[in-house]
């Protein structure tokens, strides 16, 4: 596996098309869902992320392993980002610039080192 869909979770190996962006990644379905939604909005309906139209607890637990996957998968692709970034000749402080953080918190953050 390379990446999984930061949308439904599943392995690149198990989808047809994986689209990558900055750290994210969709599949050719939750690409299909997207669509159909956007093609059927219903008139009136409010833009507010799924999490603001939970109204059960067990929907809001059940949904916070997804949202850690797909936040780590993020975190993984930054670090990697980093690293190459770092192999081409990029500082630290160009790092924590870029990040908007400091030198030394991206040092901290990503060197590997304590």
């Amino acid at each position: 596996m390379i990446a999984a869909c930061s949308f439904c979770l599943r392995p690149d190996d198990e989808v047809g098309t994986l689209v990558a962006g900055p750290g994210v990644y969709i599949c050719d379905e939750c690409v299909g869902l997207c669509v159909t939604l956007i093609e059927n909005k219903p008139a009136g309906l409010p833009q507010v992320t799924p999490w603001e139209l939970l109204t059960d607890v067990d929907e809001a637990l059940a949904s916070l392993p997804r949202v850690a996957a797909a936040g780590a998968q993020v975190e993984v692709s930054l670090a990697a980002l980093v690293r190459q970034a770092r192999t081409l000749g990029a500082t630290w402080a160009a790092v924590g610039g870029a990040l908007g953080i400091t030198r030394q918190s991206a040092w901290e953050r990503f060197s590997g080192e304590e």
